[in-house]
């Protein structure tokens, strides 16, 4: 994978939208920024207690970009092209879905999917897609990368991909 600069590194919305733009890291710094200390799970059972998750709440920047009434879902793609994603927009509107800039208190690293990445903070590690560099508003949710290799579209955790131990 190749490593962006900070620099340089831009988050392009397009799609179902009015107004497509680029943000970069600067244009994304001027937002209000949402600060979350979640656990990270993963779909494999591992899980990383109280990570502190700093950036754009994505309801905000869907706000800034004007959603079509015809969106239905938005789609997320790493900026290599390889790894997708996607959420509906009724779940992309969560204020606990960001588009992470800082991991406990630094700038995201390469390896930990910076410079941006999307963190979806009640779902399973698989949907906070690493490497964030492109957000399409589309009119239907679209099978991610993970999605095609089996698991699940809705990655509640403890109510998907085999799980059935979470709170009603």
């Amino acid at each position: 994978m190749k490593r962006h600069s900070v620099a340089t590194h831009r988050v392009t919305v397009s799609g179902l939208i009015d107004k497509p733009q680029s943000f970069g890291m600067a244009d994304l710094a001027h937002f209000p920024q949402t600060v979350l200390d979640r656990d990270f799970q993963c779909v494999t059972g591992w899980r990383v207690p109280d990570v502190r998750w700093a950036g754009v709440a994505l309801p905000d920047l869907l706000d800034a970009v004007g959603v079509s009434s015809d969106a239905r879902a938005v789609r997320f793609t790493s900026f290599d092209g390889v790894y997708t994603e996607s959420l509906t927009l009724e779940q992309a509107r969560r204020r606990d879905v960001l588009v992470a800039t800082q991991m406990d208190g630094k700038p995201v690293t390469h390896d930990h999917g910076g410079p941006t990445r999307l963190y979806v903070a009640p779902m399973y590690g698989y949907k906070s897609l690493k490497w964030l560099g492109g957000i399409e508003l589309t009119d239907r949710v679209k099978p991610g990368y993970w999605e095609e290799l089996g698991y699940d579209v809705d990655a509640w955790v403890g109510r998907s991909n085999g799980r059935s131990d979470a709170p009603t």
